[in-house]
């Protein structure tokens, strides 16, 4: 911990997620909304996730509906790990 204010300092490090399109277009859209860094809003989910937690309130929910709507996202938490990837042709 760090300071008298409760905030945490951590490492942290770049990497590479493969993630789908429209999920991702959702996901920065909300970060936007938030005014947040999209690292910061991923953080953040997977920490109450991680304590089985929902991460978000009635006026975010509606604010991902909205985005969901907006970028076509018709995947639900059903579709969760049976996703397959799009083979796309080669040049």
């Amino acid at each position: 911990m760090s300071g008298e204010t409760g905030k945490h300092t951590v490492e942290r490090v770049q990497t590479g997620v493969r993630i789908e399109r429209r999920i991702l277009k959702v996901t920065k859209g909300l970060a936007e909304y938030l005014d947040m860094s999209l690292g910061d809003l991923l953080e953040g989910v997977l920490l109450h996730a991680f304590e089985g937690e929902a991460p978000f309130g009635a006026q975010t929910l509606e604010r991902i509906k909205i985005l969901r709507g907006l970028y076509e996202l018709d995947l639900t938490a059903a579709d969760a790990h049976q996703l397959d990837e799009a083979r796309t042709a080669r040049k």
